[in-house]
């Protein structure tokens, strides 16, 4: 099953049904290993059972986030609420970033300072390696759900638990260390810890940056050959598109005959919409802009499309300006 099929309102309830089972493991898994560290004395297994429930939180601002997300368009959001969910990641990657300030500085403290031993039994790796498979298992999961669903939140998070897999297995290797008579090499690991919980909140501050930035989401080309497809169009220009992975959005431009009748040309740009959503049913809206075919919309329209880098290969301005209107842009050629 794919977000292409779901509607937005059954992509988010499938998002948020899997997102409260991740909860429940994560604070499971964080329950475990927070309190085994506290009794043991391991800083590193108690820093990573306070990963864990961050991991929680994170779960449940990603359930508000998707469910503001699924709300219809209304007079304040015409657009829709989907990029609720990419602030909602973003939530996830601030919490991630302040985490990991504050374990490094516990593990910079113990560090420098003093501390007291560390108790290291068969109970510790039973409940390290225990969490481990319970993270590892919900990363894969929670990935290909975030695939198939098209949700950064998901996504997301699925990143930062498989972070928190490998910090679990920094975690072990500490233990290890420790049995062997290297203390401080608990409290190591516990910066090392922070800085993988710091690279997870990056690379999600960059998938939520491309987002809220408006950055590109689809490939130019394989929507002008949808568009090109439909008869009555001579030439797509000025196609943009943004959005999330599940809910973008499409602006084009169409050079039809100039003596259509607006009926006509009315009729062929929902042809083109028609065409666009069937051919990428991730799109959930396209604008279409209609224009008279004549050398000067066309020599524009390709002007634009190089100054966004996206004119196609085989058209070039003196060509098209050089072409009678009947012909079209080569782009629909």
């Amino acid at each position: 099953m794919s977000a292409a099929g779901l509607s937005r309102e059954e992509r988010c309830r499938k998002v948020v049904r899997i997102l409260w089972i991740i909860l429940i493991l994560n604070w499971a898994v964080a329950a475990a290993k927070f309190f085994y560290g506290a009794a043991t004395g391991s800083l590193s297994m108690r820093n990573d059972g306070i990963a864990s429930a961050f991991d929680g939180l994170s779960n449940i601002v990603g359930i508000l986030g998707v469910k503001m997300a699924s709300q219809p368009p209304d007079k304040a959001h015409p657009y829709g609420h989907a990029k609720f969910e990419t602030y909602a990641s973003l939530a996830i990657g601030v919490m991630l970033a302040v985490a990991a300030y504050n374990l490094a500085a516990d593990g910079i403290q113990a560090l420098l300072g003093h501390r007291s031993a560390v108790e290291v039994n068969g109970g510790s790796y039973v409940v390290m390696v225990g969490t481990l498979v319970i993270n590892l298992a919900v990363s894969f999961v929670e990935g290909r759900f975030g695939k198939r669903l098209a949700s950064e939140v998901l996504t997301a998070d699925a990143l930062h638990t498989r972070s928190d897999a490998f910090v679990t297995i920094s975690v072990i290797l500490g233990l290890v260390a420790v049995s062997l008579g290297y203390p401080m090499a608990d409290s190591l690991v516990a910066v090392i810890v922070s800085v993988a919980i710091a690279i997870s909140a990056v690379e999600v501050f960059r998938e939520a940056a491309r987002t809220l930035s408006d950055h590109a989401v689809l490939e130019v080309e394989p929507l002008r050959q949808a568009a090109c497809q439909v008869p009555g169009v001579r030439s797509v220009h000025h196609i943009r598109t943004r959005g999330t992975e599940g809910d973008v959005f499409v602006d084009l431009h169409l050079l039809v005959d100039p003596t259509m009748t607006v009926a006509r040309a009315h009729q062929i740009a929902q042809e083109v919409e028609q065409a666009v959503q069937q051919g990428f049913p991730e799109v959930s809206d396209v604008m279409v802009h209609i224009e008279p075919d004549n050398p000067q919309e066309r020599s524009e329209g390709l002007a634009d499309d190089r100054a966004l880098g996206v004119a196609s290969k085989d058209s070039s301005t003196d060509d098209a300006a050089s072409l009678p209107a009947e012909k079209g842009d080569p782009s629909c050629q």
